[in-house]
């Protein structure tokens, strides 16, 4: 087992409170690892791979034919968190408001850039309600679904809080796990909307660093600009293109997750009703304890049974009862329910 998590930091992400667990429920990307197809094209390209330089051409047009998009309109990543840091550096926005509870990484990257964003904070159930956003705010940063709620925003209501002079920004980085993306708005050529995509989550590949976004020709090629020369590697373009050339392959993962996440939340019900549970749309439960601290309970797991799972204190708008888990079904999660079970009531788990 390693060292414990340091949580003295202002922010702890799940790939930290993984490190070292036998069973992780902490970090949110598809359980089994990458498909046996990706690993297999993967393994095919690495030759050419390392050989030549990274071409985003094919990657761009997949992505592009993919969401009924202009290859103008595409915009490859090294990951989404990297489209964030570019929208912070290069909109310049005078009120920037990011819509809470959400991934943390699009308030940071604001703050680096030397524009601090206003934190919209939702009440529970999180459910997005336009007039809460500040009729002057220039750039609007909003989760569907969203991490770690899980909650699905209907489209219409997204597309209710965007207007002139004023750039939304909508993380879609679960999407993938909603069968038939039902309120994307990846093919949505609105001039003030921003859509950034993560295949790292649905393919998990979170090493490979795979992600893309889609805006307006113009503001794209204004986000283009700002990277750095080959910010993609061969191989995330590579898998990039796969993803995009054959969507029907994510679609099995996707199934799985979705009966994965259902499962664990009749587990959760059955063994602890006491727990409000967030159903949510993608591949993880938030759930709030009736009482005491998640992170204590998330360094027990870690320390007496080697679980990880995320403690969601961190995430604006949730308390320190919080808890995010991901689903990875059967067996592993049986242990997970049995054990929490067990903690939460004293006793030894069987």
């Amino acid at each position: 087992m390693s060292d414990a998590v340091d949580t003295a930091a202002a922010d702890v992400h799940g790939d930290v409170w993984a490190r070292g667990a036998r069973a992780d429920h902490a970090v949110n990307v598809a359980t089994g690892g990458p498909p046996a197809w990706l690993r297999a094209l993967l393994r095919d390209a690495l030759d050419g791979a390392l050989g030549a330089y990274p071409d985003e051409t094919a990657a761009t047009a997949a992505t592009a034919r993919r969401h009924g998009r202009d290859p103008a309109e595409v915009v490859l990543l090294n990951g989404a968190a990297h489209g964030f840091a570019l929208i912070a550096a290069a909109l310049g926005a005078a009120r920037p408001v990011v819509v809470h509870p959400q991934f943390t990484e699009p308030g940071r990257a604001l703050a680096a850039a030397g524009r601090p964003a206003e934190a919209v904070v939702l009440p529970d159930p999180y459910l997005l309600d336009p007039a809460a956003i500040p009729d002057d705010a220039d750039l609007v940063v909003v989760g569907n679904p969203t991490n770690p709620t899980g909650v699905l925003h209907p489209r219409a209501t997204i597309e209710a809080i965007v207007r002139p002079g004023r750039v939304v920004v909508v993380d879609e980085a679960f999407m993938d796990f909603v069968p038939g993306e039902r309120e994307s708005l990846a093919r949505s050529a609105d001039d003030g909307l921003v859509v950034v995509r993560s295949l790292t989550k649905i393919l998990a590949v979170p090493g490979l660093r795979v992600g893309y976004l889609l805006a307006p020709p113009a503001l794209a090629a204004a986000l283009r600009a700002r990277r750095h020369a080959w910010p993609v590697n061969a191989l995330a373009l590579a898998a990039i293109r796969a993803a995009g050339e054959h969507p029907e392959r994510l679609a099995p993962v996707a199934a799985r997750a979705q009966a994965d996440r259902a499962a664990l939340q009749g587990r959760l019900a059955a063994a602890l009703p006491e727990l409000r549970v967030h159903a949510g749309a993608a591949n993880f439960l938030l759930v709030a304890l009736p009482d005491g601290d998640a992170t204590a309970l998330a360094h027990r797991l870690r320390a007496e049974h080697a679980i990880a799972v995320r403690p969601a204190a961190t995430f604006p708008g949730l308390s320190p009862r919080h808890l995010r888990l991901t689903a990875r079904g059967g067996e592993a999660d049986a242990h997970l329910v049995a054990t929490l079970a067990a903690t939460l009531k004293g006793v030894r788990p069987r």
